[in-house]
């Protein structure tokens, strides 16, 4: 009986215990149900919109549901790190409390852009603080003084019942009005652009506030945009193949844009197009003063009036405008000064310049026969002496040319330093005047520091050092030695014989390369890339590129789709470390891919505007390989 009644204690005991246990469990999973209910609350807190002295605060989440039914708002886009923005907190907060005593009450809001990055996308917002007035939903930009007062008054304006925004000064052209608006302009700037170009819709606000601008001006000069991808015949007709493409016509003559892409830029650009390619000189002594102290070549048109050899000049002028500095005179006494009749344009070298290699001026007399084109070939063959100075702010317009003979030494024109620097430009003088295929020049080392550092002489210890650059981007330096006239002779016949090795700035050539993306480095390009057997895409990057970084899965995606194709390579180089030897091959940005095609190597193709997927860069590889085994029909 002890035994029987033992064993009934420990039942109970036992289901008392397991009764306890289920009570915990019981409030363990309501204690959980709590926490997950806490959980979802604080997951709702997304959407919460809070308050920050009298600003509300938008996210991602919250910005919809905060805009709806609401007229007019004020948003800050701003970074928690800016600057600006912190200075400017004190008065944002002001305006919200003004703009609440406002009947009715305005909203004002601050979105953290570094956070809410789809709604700072939405807007394009590439800066801080971005200040835009919402109405109904759509932006409308404020550029005015980030005071109070000038703040309050434009918001208040947007508030009205029957405010309307502006209509839009950028002319749109068609086929329908694209040729009887630019022949009977005198001067108009026309964008083709791609209405899923991500370059265009950053463009777009600047554009329309420089088209506003220019309006007002007096006479005003208009803008235009072409949507290309719809007006294809007008896009082929101007060579249209990137976007946006900016171009100027006069009187339906086309002429290249090469100027800023912001609004103040655009503004006093255009500005300046509107003026005449060449200004008058009356008087003798303007000419001697440029003559005496210029930097460049001195080009005058002398006519007796505005005849059609001055018309020819001026057409010829406009289009070079940005590489010259362009005069005309109908003086008989400049005209005598420089020896001239009337239908001459005379190009003169300034006096630090002139050599007895070289006459002090050329001569070009303008005929009813000659062309427009003509005279720009004058311009560009005497614009260079033969050794300038070749610098930084001339290299693009005057230095381009290759071969380009160099000699690197401290050029100084100034009183004290000038006959040192002739002393050097002399020697080079003698030799040039014996190669007159290639082009010679003297540059400051100090503004060619990296150049003398590519070509492995920025430490030479020598006082004068030359380097050669020649076409395809190769570089030849000449071996540290004391420059003379013998040994500069000696240098540039080893070049024309071709007896010289370039300098290529490589990293070392991969032991392994066998995997999906192929690695280029300087001494395998022309293998590599330039092989004729093989399409080639290939991505230009920086390792420090953060666009180049999040672009690798992918990229490494595409070369393994493609692995099995024997005659299609998907490549990479770092151009930081390494030497692109084809000029054709542009890198001004990071990431930048090109196609090279088996049968066009030194016409790459550009990838722009796709998507940087595996998709993306299928359907650009599927569309201009020459030589894959098949087409993927899905693509």
């Amino acid at each position: 009986m002890r035994k029987i009644a033992l064993l009934l204690i420990v039942l109970l005991g036992v289901a008392h215990f397991a009764n306890i246990c289920r009570c915990e469990d019981e409030e363990n999973d309501e204690l959980e149900e709590e926490e997950s209910d806490d959980v979802m609350e604080d997951e709702d807190d997304d959407t919460e919109i809070k308050e920050e002295n009298g600003v509300m605060v938008l996210t991602d989440a919250n910005f919809e549901s905060f805009m709806e039914g609401k007229d007019t708002v004020l948003v800050e886009f701003y970074a928690p790190w800016c600057g600006h923005c912190k200075q400017f907190a004190p008065e944002y907060e002001k305006i919200a409390q003004t703009l609440m005593e406002n009947d009715p009450p305005i909203p004002v809001a601050k979105v953290d852009a570094t956070v809410a990055k789809d709604v700072a996308s939405r807007f394009d917002v590439s800066g801080y603080p971005t200040i835009k007035i919402l109405k109904k939903g759509e932006p409308v930009d404020y550029d005015g003084d980030r005071t109070e007062q000038a703040i309050v008054a434009r918001v208040k304006e947007v508030a009205q019942p029957d405010w309307q925004p502006p209509p839009e000064a950028t002319l749109v052209l068609t086929k329908d009005n694209f040729d009887e608006t630019v022949n009977n302009a005198d001067i108009i700037l026309v964008e083709f652009y791609a209405p899923w170009c991500g370059h265009c819709k950053r463009l777009a606000p600047e554009y329309e506030k420089a088209a506003q601008e220019l309006s007002q001006r007096s006479p005003p000069i208009p803008l235009a945009k072409v949507d290309a991808t719809v007006e294809n015949d007008i896009a082929s007709r101007f060579e249209v193949s990137g976007y946006p493409t900016l171009k100027i016509f006069r009187r339906g003559k086309m002429f290249d844009y090469n100027g800023p892409r912001e609004k103040f830029g655009i503004v006093d650009f255009m500005n300046e197009q509107a003026g005449p390619p060449s200004k008058q000189v009356q008087a003798v002594k303007q000419v001697q003063e440029l003559l005496k102290d210029g930097d460049d070549a001195v080009i005058v048109g002398v006519f007796s009036s505005e005849d059609a050899a001055y018309e020819t000049y001026i057409e010829a002028c406009n289009s070079l405008r940005e590489d010259f500095t362009f005069r005309h005179t109908f003086s008989a006494e400049v005209a005598k000064l420089l020896k001239a009749s009337p239908g001459h344009v005379i190009i003169s070298q300034p006096e630090k310049f002139r050599s007895k290699y070289e006459p002090a001026s050329s001569t070009l007399a303008v005929k009813d026969s000659t062309s427009v084109s003509d005279v720009q070939e004058f311009f560009k063959k005497h614009a260079i002496p033969l050794v300038g100075h070749r610098k930084p702010s001339n290299d693009a317009k005057r230095y381009t040319k290759r071969p380009l003979v160099v000699v690197y030494y401290g050029v100084d024109f100034s009183f004290d330093y000038r006959k040192a620097t002739q002393f050097w430009r002399s020697k080079v003088l003698e030799v040039a005047h014996d190669f007159p295929e290639y082009t010679f020049a003297i540059a400051d080392e100090e503004d060619y520091a990296e150049e003398l550092k590519s070509l492995g002489l920025s430490e030479s210890g020598e006082e004068v050092n030359v380097g050669i650059l020649a076409e395809g981007g190769k570089k030849f330096a000449m071996d540290p030695e004391e420059l003379d006239a013998d040994v500069l002779r000696d240098f540039v016949t080893a070049f024309k014989k071709g007896k010289l090795k370039p300098v290529i700035k490589s990293q070392p050539v991969p032991k392994n390369n066998k995997g999906p993306v192929k690695v280029v480095v300087g001494k395998t390009f022309e293998d590599i890339v330039l092989d004729t057997e093989k399409d080639v895409l290939i991505e230009f990057y920086a390792p420090w590129c953060g666009h180049c970084k999040k672009l690798e899965p992918d990229y490494l995606a595409l070369g393994k789709k493609y692995k099995s194709e024997k005659n299609l390579v998907i490549a990479k180089m770092d151009s930081t470390a390494n030497d692109v030897l084809d000029d054709n091959y542009k890198v001004e940005g990071f990431p930048t891919i090109y196609f090279a095609p088996s049968n066009s190597k030194h016409k790459p193709i550009k990838f722009e505007g796709g998507d940087r997927t595996v998709d993306g860069f299928s359907k650009f590889v599927e569309e201009h390989a020459t030589m894959l085994s098949h087409k993927r029909d899905e693509l």
